[in-house]
């Protein structure tokens, strides 16, 4: 009973950690941007460029904590990064201009490119190895409600106590909550050993043209899904709905992210991730042509198509690595492998804005046609056979 209790434990704790981490920081903006604005003398879109900064920072960290991890586990990384979290949303809180803001979170992306989705997978996969497939799943099912939990609770900080206020507050949730948990992950064993002769890894999917379709894929698919983050409930109301119907519609991504990710540890656990991945893949540009044909009455359908897409997307992010490859130097390809995604990311927000002004709803056809090329590069990829890791390495404790 111990294995599975302390497995249990550190899913359910990472789980908690990557909630608080993403709604300190890339939900934060959607929130607090206008009295940010108001209070430090900016433009009311330059709150949301802070994100932009620390997403690019965050970009060219993912490498080397990956690195870090596959030698040394994830237990003292996350530990550490916890405190940073906590100065760089402080900076925010003292903040009386551009300079000080932007420093703070250039701190965050410091924290961001070693504490989030990424860095977790590989503590993860540094622990289970080739099974760390459904402990992937289960953060990641925890931190979908991370907008459904941050916003209305960030939103309830800033009319208690003020924006600076909920800035502390979540420091404080950093060093109360995340650090504990993380201090508290289980130690892995020795490094994972290098793939055996004949493994899966040996084959075509390990190539550098592997790497690049699966670089394409997730590049395509985080530009999406932030580009829908930011605007979604301005979207909709172009589409023809009225602003509380757009509220409403685009509240569903979170519960439909779940959902997903639900079917996903439950039926789809027993399929290739590569084919859940191509008919998640499908949803947006399918909701997109949807919405597109119909209009207003399709809104709710093309949040649900989007929200589950999404919500599968971001598992096959750390699953699709690990059964292509293995688990061996997992923490350092993964770092590679989602710099693209990163830098779209943070493009993201001010391009699908420029595209919504200059072409409203046809805006549209640029994350459909993204999203048809990620599926054209998922498409390209072929499917390999579970690679073999000495389970003695792969496991922990």
């Amino acid at each position: 009973m111990r294995g599975p209790d302390r497995r249990t434990r550190t899913i359910i704790g990472l789980g908690i950690a990557q909630t608080l981490a993403w709604g300190s920081t890339y939900y934060l903006p959607a929130v607090l941007a206008p009295a940010m604005a108001r209070d430090l003398g900016m433009a009311p879109a330059m709150p949301f460029a802070g994100l932009s900064l620390a997403l690019g920072i965050a970009a060219f960290l993912g490498p080397a904590a990956g690195r870090w991890i596959d030698h040394h586990g994830g237990r003292g990384l996350l530990a550490a990064v916890s405190p940073v979290f906590a100065c760089g949303l402080v900076m925010l809180a003292m903040a009386n201009g551009p300079v000080l803001y932007f420093a703070g979170w250039a701190v965050l992306g410091l924290a961001m490119g070693c504490g989030l989705y990424e860095a977790a997978f590989a503590t993860l996969v540094r622990l289970h190895g080739s099974e760390a497939r459904g402990p992937i799943t289960g953060i990641t099912l925890i931190a979908g409600f991370a907008s459904t939990v941050a916003w209305p609770f960030t939103a309830w900080l800033e009319h208690a106590v003020g924006w600076r206020g909920a800035c502390v507050a979540w420091a404080g949730l950093q060093l109360l909550v995340c650090l504990p948990i993380h201090l508290r992950l289980p130690q892995p064993g020795p490094p994972l050993p290098p793939p055996t002769v004949g493994s899966a890894e040996d084959g075509a999917g390990g190539t550098a043209w592997a790497a690049a379709l699966l670089a394409i894929a997730f590049a395509v698919t985080w530009f999406t899904s932030t580009a829908m983050a930011a605007h979604l409930p301005l979207l909709l109301q172009i589409a023809g709905l009225g602003a509380a119907s757009a509220v409403t519609a685009a509240a569903l991504v979170g519960p439909a992210q779940v959902g997903a990710r639900i079917l996903e540890f439950g039926w789809l656990r027993r399929v290739h991730p590569l084919l859940s991945a191509r008919l998640a893949a499908t949803a947006h540009p399918l909701g997109g042509l949807i919405l597109l044909a119909l209009g207003a009455p399709a809104g709710f359908a093309f949040t649900l198509l989007h929200g589950a897409g999404n919500g599968i997307l971001t598992i096959a992010k750390g699953t699709l690595p690990l059964v292509i490859f293995g688990a061996h130097g997992y923490g350092a390809r993964q770092g590679w492998l989602m710099v693209p995604a990163r830098i779209s990311q943070a493009a993201a927000p001010f391009a699908f804005g420029v595209a919504m002004e200059h072409w409203g709803i046809g805006a549209l056809w640029l994350s459909i046609g993204l999203g048809m090329l990620g599926l054209v590069a998922l498409v390209a990829l072929r499917p390999r056979g579970a690679p073999r890791v000495a389970s003695s390495a792969a496991v922990a404790g």
